[in-house]
């Protein structure tokens, strides 16, 4: 069931847990989970990854202490800069979904640059999801579907929601999502686009997660029998045949 496009979508947590768990800041624990990132974008494309979403800071993490959230700002700011030219030489296509309203002018500068710089590539799609929250998205989209003139299809109303979320339009529902950190729950993330995704929740913190874990992750979802509500191919044919008897 492996392809070479599969959407995968990771709710990193577990960074501040972590690094408390060795006497470190939580900054450090972030830190951490940065780095686990870069080893993640090397290993998706051999794992047949084509789309890698990553919830790196939601709406409601703007309730943490004021310091903490500074850091993760110019932590983003600083990754995005120091790993533009990385990106380049992997053909990883870098691009933050989300709002904008509220971010930092030095990290809406490196935004800018790293998508416009990364725009062409082809091998691997990295979409940061900063200041994201799938139900707010949802009832923009759903404020911009009612200037419409007429009614609106699904597929307009994702491209209102990819619009809302200066997302690239054209993107694949996610195929299987991941969390880390021993949560199981989706805590606002890509709720209309994870409707039919396959679920892993592990208890492995952020910092922790490997090459191996992803690898295993994506045997196990090629082993999943993925029915979006018909059912199996097998079944369906017995039900055929006692149908027509």
């Amino acid at each position: 069931m492996q392809s070479s496009s599969l959407h995968a979508g990771i709710i990193m947590d577990g960074n501040g847990r972590w690094a408390e768990r060795r006497g470190l800041s939580r900054t450090a624990g972030h830190q951490a989970g940065a780095r686990a990132v870069e080893a993640l974008i090397e290993a998706a494309p051999g794992a047949g990854i084509g789309v890698l979403t990553l919830y790196a800071f939601s709406s409601d993490n703007w309730k943490r202490p004021m310091p903490e959230v500074a850091a993760l700002m110019r932590l983003f700011q600083c990754h995005l800069r120091d790993q533009r030219d990385r990106a380049l030489a992997q053909d990883v296509a870098v691009e933050v979904i989300g709002r904008r309203d509220r971010l930092p002018a030095g990290l809406l500068a490196e935004i800018a640059r790293t998508e416009s710089a990364t725009r062409g590539c082809g091998r691997l799609r990295v979409r940061l999801a900063v200041d994201y929250s799938a139900r707010d998205a949802i009832v923009r989209a759903a404020g911009a579907a009612a200037e419409a003139p007429g009614p609106v299809s699904g597929e307009q109303f994702e491209a209102l929601i990819a619009s809302v979320n200066h997302a690239a339009p054209g993107t694949p529902p996610v195929d299987f999502l991941v969390r880390t950190g021993g949560e199981q729950r989706l805590s606002d993330f890509m709720l209309w686009e994870c409707a039919y995704a396959e679920l892993f929740f592990l208890e492995t913190m952020w910092p922790d997660f490997t090459s191996s874990d992803l690898h295993r992750i994506v045997a196990e979802f090629g082993g999943r029998e993925r029915r979006f509500g018909a059912l199996p191919a097998r079944k369906l044919e017995r039900s055929h045949l006692r149908l027509t008897r």
